[in-house]
């Protein structure tokens, strides 16, 4: 059987990102895999039911799984705070990953949802931090491999290494 994929769906180029953009790394491999049917496409924010367009976020105090845990917080640019939205958006993510049956994630970094090796600290400031967002680290902490937009080729190999059939 072959490795399902949970992708960002802003990667493959849907318009859902905070800004309404999209951040299109569709290549060829990609393409393959999603004719393939290995591609489970997902947005957890939009899943979540936060609006496109929506104020930018960041975790403040933690990291992902900090926040997971109700040790960090999520706040919107204008101090809004948006933790439960986020924590909703992981588990949905988790499950729709679970309920296909994913076993790897490739997810949009930077991202307090989806960051998988760095977010942004949390002063709106422009700053990264290493560490991960909500959804990458609840993924993570259930067993599936996350892997960000810059380490496609590491995702191929993965995947290369792990595939069945």
């Amino acid at each position: 059987m072959k490795i399902k994929i949970l992708v960002s769906a802003c990667l493959m180029g849907f318009k859902v990102r905070y800004n309404g953009s999209e951040k299109q790394a569709v290549e060829a491999t990609l393409a393959r895999w999603q004719q393939e049917g290995r591609l489970v496409i997902h947005c957890p924010e939009l899943a979540a039911g936060l609006p496109v367009p929506r104020l930018s976020a960041e975790i403040s105090g933690g990291t992902g799984a900090d926040v997971m845990h109700n040790a960090a917080r999520i706040t919107e640019s204008d101090g809004t705070d948006v933790t439960a939205h986020y924590q909703l958006a992981a588990w949905l993510a988790l499950r729709a990953a679970q309920e296909a049956g994913c076993r790897a994630a490739l997810l949009t970094d930077g991202s307090p949802t989806c960051g998988s090796r760095t977010i942004y600290d949390g002063s709106f400031s422009g700053q990264r931090q290493p560490g991960m967002g909500v959804a990458a680290a609840l993924l993570a902490e259930h067993g599936i491999k996350v892997f960000s937009e810059q380490e496609l080729d590491a995702l191929i190999a993965w995947i290369n290494a792990h595939d069945v059939g």
